[in-house]
């Protein structure tokens, strides 16, 4: 496949030399002339393990050049993949100005020269960002046919770039509502990567990249803390990822419920106020707790928002299969509903008012003394004739719940039930 790479820095140059690798024509284009011609000699315009290497292979295999014009790269070339910079602005914002231009002047060139082509985006872009280029810069040409748009991800590392290429530990491939690229494509792509659409795929780079900052802040924050009070932190965070079903895992990670239960919220308050005895700031653990009571709160605007007086909670407890309700998100939402004059009935069986004990009962006796009213052991009347349902657990099952549901109700799903889109009701998801 002949391809053109536009941006010569990291991602680009790294790019390059790999599909030479795997035997692509590449031409590579930069405004930079002193950039063109390292690459040209089959130099490295970074330090980077392994890519010299494959960049002289590549001139030596007559597989790759440079240059500086862009209309001369897209008429020599069926792919163009764009890897130019996205710095940030002074207020933090994202600057585009660099993939504008380049998609400005591969726009022009194909308008020239009239051709099909393929453009992918592989420049770190907000969700929305390739929509809004398509549409300002490209839509003549994709609504003829003639330019097929994707956006590439690239999940690089520093130092290990060319075995993170080779070897991808994940290929995701943004296509033009979600269709799948054609086996041609795929090929380049990676046969296994998934296919999602535009703003997925520009999402899931920037979820990767937060969340690599999130493990770093909080092995730094345990260290901190750790070292202070006389504990290697290196024994205890060893013993943590030894833990591949609950720690290092997709456990948790599932938007949903706001976290809640008798270990959480409590442990995370102790650690907090631990650390602030030691004199050790923790911003991170620290914003936990506000991070979760702000979910909480965008759960209860979406319940306002659906303006319905009649409110049914489906599962009261913290989490599916238990009864305990400390700290649960739902305690709070029945009692902030009751208190703005909803009617609101509750559906749970895991829930048994004798059987309750302890702070388990204590939570009840302070919060909800009159939560015995508001519990229907019946689903129908549960349910009822109209009003909002917050599907907040598995409480009953989707057959069950098919025969009490009409298109009077309205339901909003907390924590990610695909089959009740298929009910009779309107369905809106909690965070999807």
């Amino acid at each position: 496949m002949k391809i053109s790479i536009f941006g010569l820095g990291y991602v680009g140059a790294v790019t390059a030399g790999c599909l030479t690798r795997i035997g692509h024509q590449v031409v590579g284009v930069d405004v930079s002339a002193s950039k063109a011609e390292t690459l040209n000699r089959g130099e490295s315009p970074i330090v980077e393990p392994g890519l010299e290497e494959l960049l002289q292979q590549a001139k030596q295999r007559g597989l790759l050049r440079a240059v500086t014009d862009a209309a001369e790269a897209v008429r020599a070339t069926d792919v163009s993949l764009v890897c130019v910079g996205t710095p940030s602005a002074i207020s933090g914002a994202i600057d585009l100005r660099f993939v504008r231009q380049v998609t400005d002047e591969i726009g022009a060139a194909l308008r020239a020269r009239p051709k099909t082509h393929t453009l992918i985006f592989r420049s770190t872009m907000l969700p929305g960002s390739t929509q809004r280029l398509v549409e300002e810069l490209l839509a003549d040409l994709v609504t003829a046919n003639r330019l097929s748009v994707f956006y590439y991800p690239e999940f690089l590392r520093e130092g290990t770039a060319v075995k993170d290429f080779l070897e991808p530990s994940l290929a995701v491939v943004g296509a033009r509502n979600g269709h799948r690229p054609g086996p041609g494509m795929m090929e380049l792509f990676g046969a296994g990567a998934a296919v999602v659409n535009w703003p997925t795929a520009e999402m899931v780079k920037y979820a990767c990249n937060a969340f690599h900052a999130t493990k770093i802040s909080f092995a730094n924050e345990i260290g901190r803390l750790s070292k202070q009070v006389e504990v290697d932190s290196t024994a205890v965070l060893s013993l943590l990822c030894r833990d591949t079903k609950l720690n290092l895992s997709p456990y948790y990670l599932r938007p949903g419920n706001p976290f809640g239960g008798s270990c959480l919220p409590k442990d995370v308050r102790a650690l907090n106020h631990f650390s602030r005895q030691q004199g050790v700031p923790l911003p991170l653990l620290e914003n936990l707790l506000p991070s979760n009571e702000q979910h909480l709160r965008s759960l209860l605007q979406l319940i306002e928002r659906a303006e319905q007086n009649e409110v049914v909670i489906l599962g009261l407890s913290f989490k599916s299969d238990t009864d305990d309700l400390r700290e649960s998100a739902m305690v709070e939402v029945a009692q902030i509903l009751l208190g703005r004059g909803h009617e609101v009935r509750i559906y749970d069986p895991q829930l048994n008012l004798a059987r309750l004990v302890g702070s388990n009962k204590r939570v009840i006796d302070t919060k909800m003394p009159h939560l015995a009213s508001l519990l229907e052991d019946d689903l129908a009347r549960a349910v009822g004739q109209r009003g909002l349902i917050v599907a907040a657990q598995r409480c009953a099952s989707i057959a069950e719940l098919a025969k009490v549901i009409s298109p009077k109700h309205r339901i909003l799903d907390v924590n990610g039930w695909p089959e009740l889109g298929g009910l009779a009701a309107a369905c809106e998801g909690f965070c999807w």
